[in-house]
């Protein structure tokens, strides 16, 4: 931890009041054109007259010099070194939003809990985990959106998965159009390092690509998929015994296809439990690396000192109107 200068060189330019005042004065070449009626008051007031007043200013006004030249040598004050390991992979999560979504199928402990929330905790985990990784998040239903780019920010990207909600994209699902949208912004990432993790419970019924056209391209574009079907294996009882939910609309072999093209893997996730093994599987399958990189943060300093010499120039221009009546006063007196 220390304080530095960015610009030091600036710093030279502190002794130019003294130069200033070195230089002779300029001659009159002619007498002034105009005559003040309080000339020798005025030099009186302006010359020895200002006594001790004239030097509290002349002091203030090379202490707000100073700081302002400080300021332009951009004091900075430097952090500690922090060290970031990185895995140099880029992740898309695709999240799906469709109405179904909301099921409580999901068993967290005793409790009963919808997929989407199920979907929240556990892929919360995996992203805080991810240290080093570049995270983006996309929501699909009726179309996909991007919500959040690639990133190290991975605080941001968890708040926008925890805001998200059922029907924010549509009630259909676009696994095609999520697809897509991942290989947009993975493409210009390193050969190797593109994955996309998409998480759906449901089977393609909307958007303008189908899934496994989409997952031929993802493939080209060396962008590995991991799919994850939500959903409890068989509906659960809801109230007076009626069905609330399932996993009938899961198209499996579409998600196998998926992630057999592009040599990922599909999973299944029926409780929470499951949901969780699956991260703890694909934390194995894309490792992270020991490599490190390192940086010291650093906060700019430059407003205080540039805040000071504002401040003082305040005064000073304050203090001349304050004065001003007086020495007008004192001037009609010795006329």
């Amino acid at each position: 931890m220390s304080f530095v200068l960015a610009w030091p060189w600036m710093l030279a330019a502190l002794p130019l009041p003294l130069l200033a005042m070195l230089l002779p004065p300029a001659r009159a070449v002619q007498p002034p054109a105009l005559r003040f009626p309080f000339a020798g008051a005025w030099r009186a007031s302006s010359g020895k007259g200002r006594g001790a007043r004239h030097g509290l200013r002349l002091i203030v006004a090379l202490l707000a010099w100073v700081l302002l030249v400080v300021a332009a040598a951009r004091p900075q004050h430097v952090g500690d070194t922090v060290r970031l390991p990185l895995t140099g992979r880029s992740i898309m999560l695709a999240v799906d939003l469709s109405g179904s979504m909301q099921t409580p199928d999901m068993r967290s402990g005793d409790d009963a809990v919808s997929r989407l929330t199920a979907v929240k905790a556990v892929a919360g985990d995996f992203i805080k985990r991810r240290v080093g990784d570049r995270l983006g998040l996309i929501l699909f239903g009726d179309q996909a959106y991007l919500q959040a780019p690639l990133t190290f920010d991975r605080q941001t990207v968890l708040t926008l998965l925890d805001e998200a909600q059922i029907g924010l994209a549509g009630q259909s699902t676009a696994i095609g159009d999520a697809i897509g949208l991942a290989i947009k912004r993975l493409r210009d990432e390193p050969a190797g390092n593109r994955v996309l993790i998409l998480l759906t419970d449901g089977a393609n019924n909307s958007g303008s690509i189908g899934p496994l056209k989409a997952a031929d391209l993802a493939a080209e574009e060396g962008v590995r998929i991991f799919t994850i079907g939500v959903g409890a294996d068989r509906a659960s009882a809801g109230a007076f015994g009626l069905p609330q939910g399932g996993d009938d609309d899961l198209d499996e072999v579409a998600l196998q296809a998926i992630a057999r093209k592009t040599h990922g893997e599909y999973f299944r996730a029926s409780d929470v439990t499951s949901l969780r093994k699956i991260y703890g599987l694909i934390d194995r399958i894309v490792p992270q690396s020991k490599d490190e990189q390192s940086w010291r943060p650093v906060d700019e300093l430059y407003f205080w000192p540039l805040g000071g010499a504002l401040a003082l120039s305040v005064l000073i221009a304050l203090s001349s109107l304050a004065w001003w009546p007086r020495r007008q006063l004192d001037g009609a007196s010795h006329a």
